[in-house]
């Protein structure tokens, strides 16, 4: 094991879900790195997510597979390739090349697993992050705020009150639609990070068993977007309304706001002028919490023929260079601060200003769905059942808790 890759030609097979802008990204990235090791040359095979995700456990199996492979988190995708030894333990390439320090231990944390697989963020290394991130936040359109006199929300008191004040104006305040269970819960999972501890919700996530869902601010935000929803704060009609749908409202400027994940809204040139991005604080304290991972995790397969080489290729990707380029290509990056963001794109430089409050405050938190294989499912559904009235705050807790306990009781099964 070395860092020394500058030996003999070597060529590392990559499989990625990178395409259109994305994969312009990764060319550039690819061709920086090529350009540092002229010995080593890249060669993707670029399929959708859908197809790699699917795929991916088949290909690290074959000998003539990928060297890399974009891993999905959670326990029935990294977990699984883990507890099956097709991807490397990089523990020792972490201390090699640093990553144990260079890496938050929030984002660390979501690509470790024990050897068995049965445990989620304790253990070893089992992929890195691209130096790109994805998160859940606030958007805003600043030109609609311009015309009523309202300030950009610092705070969640800040955005209700300028959510009552578009709503009184005639107009709508957040562009939401409930039709689609999975990306229907951004909103509840943005608002969890403002009220609870950023650890107990990644205990909770990870199965410690140590967090209950009501410790994770689950209650607190079904409260908020019920309380939302019955203000008429929500596009009309928003429980028939598409997801696609409701990002062309706030993007066609027909709402004030919208929770979504960094990267899902494609603004033109004009729209970054006007839109941003805030993540808000905690409701009680200044401190930022929010949901943000890698925008995707890079294993190496248990029988690639030059690992070192593939660890040297991670390394790059998490690299000041590789966030340099994400943001040349305007996309939002990770794990570096010291970056020249184009002045023309004050959108991006909202994002990328959230982006380093989280970093400062260590604050990621994973994703919620990934405590379960059914989660997102499961509180997608008690979402729709809040909105019209069939469940409670509560109630829609004790289903995610009853999710929780049968897969814990599953996993004890083995």
């Amino acid at each position: 094991m070395s860092k020394d890759v500058s030996g003999k030609d070597v060529t590392l097979k990559i499989l990625d879900f990178w395409q259109n802008d994305e994969g312009k990204w990764m060319d550039s990235v690819v061709s920086a790195f090529e350009k540092k090791h002229p010995n080593i040359t890249i060669k993707r095979t670029t399929q959708d997510w859908g197809q790699v995700n699917n795929t991916v456990g088949l290909r690290l199996a074959d000998p003539n597979g990928p060297d890399i492979a974009l891993v999905n988190n959670g326990w029935q995708a990294m977990g699984t390739l883990a507890k099956g030894g097709r991807i490397l333990n990089l523990d020792a390439y972490s201390k090699l090349y640093g990553w144990d320090k260079e890496f938050p231990d929030t984002i660390a944390r979501q690509t470790e697993f024990t050897s068995d697989g049965k445990q989620m963020g304790a253990g070893s290394l089992y992929a890195t992050p691209a130096a790109r991130s994805s998160l859940i936040g606030l958007y805003y359109n600043k030109e609609i705020l311009d015309k009523l006199g309202l300030a950009v929300p610092k705070t969640l008191t800040d955005f209700e009150k300028d959510a009552a004040a578009v709503k009184a104006a005639g107009q709508v305040p957040i562009a939401y639609g409930s039709v689609d269970k999975g990306s229907s819960t951004s909103i509840l999972f943005a608002l969890q990070n403002l009220y609870a501890d950023a650890d107990k919700i990644g205990d909770f996530v990870y199965s410690t068993g140590s967090v209950s869902i009501t410790e994770t601010g689950i209650v607190q935000a079904a409260t908020d977007v019920k309380k939302w929803a019955d203000a008429g704060w929500f596009t009309p009609n928003y429980a028939g309304i598409q997801y696609a749908d409701a990002q062309n409202e706030f993007l066609s400027g027909k709402a004030a706001f919208r929770f979504e994940y960094t990267g899902s809204l494609a603004f033109s040139d004009a729209q970054k002028q006007t839109f941003g991005y805030v993540q808000l604080p905690q409701a009680h304290g200044d401190s930022v919490v929010g949901t943000g991972a890698s925008a995707a995790n890079l294993a190496i397969s248990a029988k690639s023929k030059n690992p070192d080489a593939a660890a040297a290729f991670l390394d790059f990707m998490a690299s000041s260079t590789s966030a340099q380029e994400a943001v040349d290509h305007g996309f939002l990056p990770l794990l570096h601060s010291d970056l020249n963001v184009p002045s023309g794109n004050p959108e991006l430089a909202s994002e990328i200003a959230a982006q380093q409050a989280l970093d400062t405050s260590n604050g990621y938190t994973p994703y919620f769905d990934w405590s379960t294989p059914t989660m997102l499912d499961t509180i997608g559904g008690q979402l729709q059942q809040l909105y019209a009235g069939q469940v409670t705050p509560k109630q829609l807790a004790e289903a995610g808790q009853k999710d929780y306990d049968t897969f814990q009781a599953q996993r004890a099964k083995g």
